[in-house]
């Protein structure tokens, strides 16, 4: 399993976490090639700095301050005509959203009324967008984190002089265990607590893993108490403990959408990468029979799965909600039976195993050779003995 963990004993930022990744070996070079796609005068310059004797990399965004507010939207229609991936761009619309979840429920408006006049500039774009790509060329399968230290004090903003964490920071950081640290100021930008709220599946001191790459994102300041620097950890871990994720429920109410329509939409959301699509008979108002329509979405697949929804069944809200799912570690086999190869899905934990045969596979094997699809079952589970 190839993991990443976030040791940031010093804070976290975005200009950090990209820089962090680079050093750990991300291509820089394919990071500047996505943010030239998207038209915008953004120039990373990087170079190697020393914290408090420690080497790290420091990515500087040059681009000029823009007057005008950008709106969510906006952001969405510079990532759509770019050169990201499927992937990355849902990558980076998610940290987005979370920043607009965090700064809507601060102020109390609609997250479409938001304007990212913190996170908005071309330098947060650059940061956002380059940890999104870094992430999704480093092909990882867990993302880790240690307890956050936000810092203490007091940090000026557009909104004037806040607490640290400033409100929009402290509505990222719940439910992440938080740390103290020597140095005063703000250690957690918003931009960071949004990477760490979408990216990390599990908070933990240190994960159990061997270490491939080390990497060191310098920040701004260079404080004596500590070296201001987030370290990332690249490796693998072959540990057979049960693993967990955090997912997206998203969920809509239907009473006058036809059969045919649902069906279309929950092969339509499958392709779209939802993990799974299930309906449930409910009674609405006025006693109408209607249907509750269930998506379970990875984080950086939201936007893409509540886009079909909107359009594909004319729904009029979507709630959501985030949950933490645990699950069987998963490994694709391939059993040997007297029809052939046929694929198979194990899991185990700890001690424990199952094996689930896979059923297109055993379906074809069925019809091909004109044997019940249960003695195929059978078979594959006795061949796995």
């Amino acid at each position: 399993m190839r993991i990443l963990h976030f040791d940031c004993f010093s804070g976290i930022s975005g200009d950090m976490t990209l820089a962090a990744l680079i050093d750990a070996g991300v291509d820089a070079e394919a990071i500047r090639s996505v943010l030239a796609s998207f038209g915008l005068p953004i120039t990373l310059e990087i170079e190697k700095v020393k914290r408090n004797g420690i080497a790290a990399t420091y990515v500087n965004v040059l681009a000029p301050d823009q007057e005008e507010y950008r709106f969510l939207p906006d952001v969405e229609a510079i990532f759509a005509k770019s050169a990201m991936t499927a992937r990355q761009r849902d990558l980076a619309l998610a940290i987005f959203r979370k920043l607009a979840e965090a700064e809507a429920a601060v102020h109390g408006m609609p997250i479409e009324k938001v304007h990212f006049h913190e996170v908005g500039a071309l330098d947060s774009i650059a940061d956002i967008a380059g940890t999104a790509v870094a992430i999704d060329l480093l092909g990882l399968e867990r993302i880790t984190c240690r307890s956050v230290p936000p810092g203490s004090g007091t940090v000026k903003c557009a909104h004037g002089l806040m607490p640290v964490p400033a409100p929009a920071t402290a509505m990222l950081l719940k439910n992440m265990p938080l740390a103290k640290a020597p140095v005063t100021g703000e250690l957690v930008t918003p931009t960071g607590a949004a990477i760490l709220a979408t990216l990390v599946n599990e908070f933990t001191e240190q994960p159990t893993m061997t270490i491939e790459r080390i990497g060191c994102g310098a920040g701004k300041r260079d404080p004596w108490e500590q070296p201001n620097i987030l370290r990332v950890f690249l490796g693998h871990s072959n540990s057979i403990a049960a693993a967990s994720d955090v997912v997206t429920v998203l969920e809509t109410n239907l009473d006058d959408v036809p059969g045919e329509v649902i069906g279309y939409c929950m092969e339509t959301l499958f392709a779209a990468g939802a993990l799974d699509v299930f309906t449930v008979p409910i009674q609405m108002k006025k006693n109408r029979p209607g249907v509750l329509l269930s998506v379970i979405a990875t984080t950086e697949s939201v936007a893409r799965i509540e886009a079909i929804l909107f359009r594909e069944t004319g729904t009029f809200g979507i709630r959501k909600h985030t949950a933490t799912r645990s699950k069987l570690n998963r490994q694709s086999v391939v059993v040997q039976t007297a029809w052939g190869p046929v694929q198979a899905k194990r899991g185990w934990r700890e001690e424990s195993s199952i094996l689930t045969p896979e059923y297109e596979d055993c379906a074809r094997i069925a019809r091909e050779h004109g044997v019940p699809l249960r003695e195929v079952y059978l078979a594959v589970s006795l061949a796995s003995r």
